[in-house]
């Protein structure tokens, strides 16, 4: 694994030198590097970060920052669901901390599709994902950001920590960005490994056990649509809801909420 690191950069792909300037920062990254050799770009601060559609992407000191490079073939399980790599990496953030041993009841949770929350109350991180399709091969950046030791713009992990330790008369460790980077990487290896050898059902029921939607309603269309009580994901990573009385169904989002739980869409039939 390679690592570019730097204390500030405008955006994840900057970090790399000024003689590449004839490539796009992405495209030098995606297709000049081996594909056999792992890539991470790290940073200590963002100052341009960039989050879904035109979203700005808060990045303060304390925040644990990285762009990963993955090579996924198409015709494997996850290349015919691209969609699941922003769960498999949100869901590795929370497994990362929560593996830790005593660190299994900090509560960090997975929020469909690309948030990683603190319970059911507050975001904590992100994930954004983008793909290229180049031959038989996804070239795959995941942009990751999530609060490690910064109380601001919401709440970090190390506040968990400490009001845990508050309620139960612990005396858990803060964790640092570096060590949770590192270790988010490995439990996605790990992730990916089993979801090529198993397809969804080899992650979902960690998923399910961190996710904050067990049990939730919704409202199709808008806030005046039926309700729809969440049940899981489908096959290709997307939300499946039941309303009583109905079948199961698929749903996207509608491409214009900020929050993309609201006014879920169905698809139209082909």
């Amino acid at each position: 694994m390679t690592v570019l690191s730097r204390h500030s950069h405008n955006s994840h792909s900057t970090v790399f030198a000024n003689k590449q300037r004839k490539y796009t920062e992405t495209g030098w990254l995606m297709f000049e590097m081996p594909q056999e050799m792992g890539l991470i770009a790290i940073a200590v601060r963002q100052t341009q970060g960039k989050g879904r559609g035109r979203n700005a992407w808060l990045s303060p000191m304390g925040c644990a920052l990285s762009t990963l490079l993955i090579s996924i073939p198409l015709r494997s399980q996850l290349g015919q669901r691209i969609p699941f790599v922003q769960h498999l990496m949100s869901l590795a953030v929370v497994e990362a901390v929560r593996s830790i041993p005593e660190y299994q009841d900090i509560n960090l949770r997975v929020k469909w599709p690309n948030d990683i929350y603190y319970s059911d109350l507050m975001k904590i991180g992100g994930v954004l994902v983008n793909s290229t399709l180049m031959g038989e091969t996804f070239y795959i950046l995941i942009g990751c950001g999530f609060n490690v030791t910064n109380s601001n713009p919401t709440i970090c992990i190390n506040d968990l920590v400490t009001e845990y330790n508050k309620q139960h008369k612990a005396q858990l460790k803060p964790l640092r960005a570096d060590y949770l980077i590192a270790r988010t990487v490995t439990v996605l290896e790990k992730l990916i490994d089993t979801f090529q050898d198993k397809g969804p059902n080899g992650i979902l029921p960690l998923y399910y056990k961190y996710w904050v939607h067990s049990g939730q309603q919704v409202c199709l269309g808008s806030a005046e649509g039926p309700k729809v009580s969440i049940v899981g994901l489908d096959d290709s990573g997307y939300l499946q809801v039941h309303q009583e009385g109905c079948e199961v169904v698929t749903v996207h989002p509608d491409g214009n909420s900020f929050d993309m739980l609201r006014n879920l869409i169905l698809p139209k039939r082909r």
